[in-house]
C-alpha cells in the first residue's frame, strides 16, 4: 500500500517544525526561535484513525533573490511541493496576515496539488485571531496550537479525511525492493535477473531517483522487483533528489515483502549498508544480501566465508540471513537469488503448530529457567505462533514485565534453532495469562 506524503510548507519562523514535532510525535526536527533554522527537510512516520502517513518539514520560503539560502529553500520547497500528495500551508495568527503567505498560496494554486491551510498558534480556537486569513481565499483556516497540542486532533482529521481511500496492493504477487547505497549494481542487477534493459545503468552514482516496478514470473509466481534509489548516509543528502530518493526507499521497503541488499564487493561492507539492513529488518521483512561485484574483488581462500563471518560480526543478526556473492556484469549467480527469494517466502510464512511451539517452549525452560525477580517467581506457561509474515510468537506468563531481555533472546534463538525462519526477522511478545 502507498503511504500519502504531506508536505509542510510556509515562510520561516511559522512553527511548521513545532507541528511537525507535534504530528510525528517526537522532537526529530530543530525547532528556534530564529528564522529559517530549518535547512533541509525532515520527514517522520504517522498515523491517525487508522492510516500512515509521512510527514515532511521544509525550509522557510522567503522571496529575497539577495540570499542565496532562500534561493535554495525555495529550490527544496518547489521540490516537496512537486512530490508532495498534499500539502500543509502553515501561516502565523500571532503575527497575522503577510505578504509572503499570498505568494505562498500562488505556489500553491500553480501546484494543483491537494492542500489546506493550518493557522498555527491559536491557543483558543475559539478565539478569532485567526480570520484575516480568509482574505486568502484558500477556504477555512484550521485553527491549531503546535505548542500546547490545542486543535491538533481536528487537524488530523481533516487531513486525513482527504487521502484517496487506502486500496490494499494485489497480494498474489511477491514484491521484492531492491536496496543499497548509490552505485552498488542495483539497475544492472534487475536488468540481468529480467533479461532485458528495463533500467538505465549509468556510472553516475545515484541515475535511479524513484522505485521502478518491474514483474517477472518465476515458477509460475509473479515477482515484482522494486528498483530503489541508493540510499545515502542522511549528511551526505545535500540536495531534494537525495533527500526524496531516501524516502522513496523507506517507501520501497515498506511496500515490500522481501528485501534484496546490494552490497558492493570491492569497497566491502559499510555502516551505510547495515544502516539499510537493519531498516528493512526492523520493519518485518524477509531479507537476502547480495554480494555484487564479486568478479572484481581479488580472491585469497575462504574470502567469501570471512566476508560473511564480519558482517555477522558487525550485526549479529545477519547470522540468520543468507548471503550469495554474484556479478551483474558477467551474470554469476545471479539468477540464484531467484531461489532464495522463494525460499526466504517460505520461511516468512511458515506456521508451527501450537502442540509443537509448547514442546520446544518446554525443553528450553528445562534446559534454563526464566531468572527469578526478588520476591516474585516468574513462570512461562505456554506460547502460540500469532502470525506470520514476520513469524510472531505470544509466550504467555504471570510477569511478562519480569522476564528479562537476554532470556527473550535466549528464546529466539531456541526457537530459530528448532524452525529455521532463515532470512526472515522473528518476534517475540510476552503477554500475561488472565486469571
Amino acid at each position: 500500500m502507498n503511504i500519502p506524503v504531506v508536505v509542510l510548507v510556509g515562510r520561516p519562523n511559522v512553527g511548521k517544525s513545532a507541528l511537525f514535532n507535534r504530528l510525528v510525535g517526537e522532537n526529530t526536527a530543530i525547532v528556534s526561535e530564529e528564522a529559517g533554522t530549518t535547512r533541509d527537510r525532515h520527514f517522520g512516520r504517522a498515523e491517525w484513525n487508522g492510516r500512515s502517513f509521512w510527514l515532511v518539514d521544509t525550509g522557510g520560503l522567503t522571496d529575497d533573490p539577495s540570499i542565496p539560502m532562500d534561493v535554495e529553500i525555495r529550490r527544496q520547497v518547489l521540490q516537496g511541493v512537486a512530490e508532495a500528495d498534499l500539502i500543509m500551508l502553515v501561516v502565523d495568527a500571532k503575527t497575522g496576515l503577510h505578504p509572503h503567505d499570498a505568494r505562498v498560496v500562488d505556489i500553491l494554486r500553480d501546484a494543483r496539488k491537494p492542500w489546506m491551510l493550518v493557522a498555527n498558534k491559536v491557543d483558543d480556537p475559539r478565539s478569532t485571531d485567526f480570520y484575516e486569513f480568509y482574505a486568502l481565499g484558500a477556504g477555512d483556516p484550521i485553527p491549531v496550537s503546535a505548542v500546547n497540542g490545542k486543535g491538533s486532533g481536528d487537524l488530523l482529521d481533516s487531513l486525513v479525511e482527504k487521502f484517496p481511500p487506502a486500496v490494499a496492493e494485489e497480494t498474489a504477487a511477491l514484491k521484492v525492493a531492491v536496496i543499497g547505497r548509490p552505485n552498488v549494481g542495483k539497475s544492472s542487477f534487475v536488468n540481468r535477473l529480467l533479461g532485458e534493459d528495463r533500467l538505465v545503468v549509468s556510472e553516475t552514482a545515484g541515475t535511479t531517483r524513484d522505485a521502478i516496478d518491474s514483474p517477472m514470473m518465476y515458477h509460475g509466481r509473479e515477482l515484482i522487483f522494486i528498483d530503489t534509489a541508493g540510499l545515502r548516509r542522511q549528511s551526505k543528502i545535500d540536495d531534494g533528489i537525495e533527500f526524496y530518493s531516501s524516502l522513496r526507499t523507506r517507501r520501497a521497503i515498506e511496500r515490500a515483502d522481501i528485501c534484496v541488499l546490494l552490497i558492493d564487493a570491492v569497497e566491502g561492507l559499510h555502516n551505510q549498508d547495515l544502516k539499510i539492513a537493519t531498516l528493512a529488518w526492523e520493519a518485518g521483512r524477509g531479507l537476502v544480501i547480495v554480494v555484487n561485484k564479486w568478479d572484481l574483488k581479488e580472491k585469497e581462500d575462504k574470502t567469501s566465508a570471512k566476508f560473511q563471518k564480519d558482517a555477522v560480526e558487525k550485526a549479529p543478526y545477519l547470522r540468520f540471513v543468507p548471503f550469495l556473492f554474484t556479478s551483474a556484469k558477467t551474470g554469476q549467480r545471479v539468477q540464484k537469488v531467484l531461489d532464495l527469494i522463494m525460499q526466504v517466502e517460505q520461511e516468512r510464512k511458515k506456521r508451527i503448530s501450537t502442540s509443537e511451539v509448547n514442546e520446544r517452549l518446554e525443553e528450553l525452560i528445562a534446559r534454563r529457567q526464566p531468572p527469578q525477580a526478588a520476591g516474585r517467581e516468574v513462570k512461562l506457561l505456554y506460547a502460540t505462533q500469532v502470525e506470520v509474515g514476520p513469524p510472531t510468537f505470544a509466550v504467555f506468563g504471570n510477569h511478562p514485565e519480569l522476564v528479562e531481555e537476554h532470556y527473550v533472546r535466549y528464546l529466539h534463538n531456541g526457537f530459530r534453532e528448532a524452525w529455521g525462519f532463515t532470512g526472515t526477522p522473528l518476534r517475540i511478545l510476552l503477554r500475561r495469562k488472565a486469571a
